[in-house]
């Protein structure tokens, strides 16, 4: 069995990550959308909260499941044996910083393997960090997120 894993911060999950999980649902038995809890970020929603819209948002899909994990991703990577991991690009600066990150995971671990997945043009400007300052602003993120990311946006802005 090919088991796969997008890994991310993903806070808030967009339709950009919703993309990029329907694509790699295709290419693997099993695709895990792993939320990564980082110390270096202040995020607006935990990582309970992240995971949970996550799976609302990837409930129709059979063979995805959501986990989290802290530190390396190459430790990650081992303990779970995964097959690959994968990662979205927008655009060429995405990449670039992919690229980077991948060379430094594959320095920490040679077998690990790496796919970069395009996400649909539609979304190539959508970023969490775009979505955040719309609804900071008071401005639709509808078209950017599900109805639950949208709705719990909202109410964060809110508090």
């Amino acid at each position: 069995m090919r088991k796969a894993v997008y890994p991310g911060t993903f806070d808030p999950f967009t339709r950009g990550h919703l993309d990029v999980v329907v694509q790699a649902a295709t290419l693997f038995d099993e695709l895990v959308v792993s939320v990564l809890h980082n110390p270096n970020k202040r995020p607006w929603f935990d990582v309970a909260t992240r995971m949970d819209l996550i799976r609302d948002a990837v409930s129709s899909i059979d063979n995805v499941r959501v986990d989290s994990f802290e530190g390396l991703l190459v430790d990650y990577y081992r303990r779970e044996s995964f097959a690959c991991v994968v990662r979205g690009v927008r655009n060429e600066l995405d990449f670039q910083a992919e690229l980077a990150m991948a060379h430094v995971n594959r320095s920490l671990a040679e077998d690990l393997r790496i796919v970069f997945i395009p996400t649909s043009s539609v979304y190539g400007f959508v970023s969490s960090s775009l979505v955040k300052d719309v609804a900071l602003h008071g401005g639709d993120v509808s078209q950017f997120v599900t109805p639950r990311v949208a709705k719990a946006l909202l109410e964060h802005v809110s508090l």
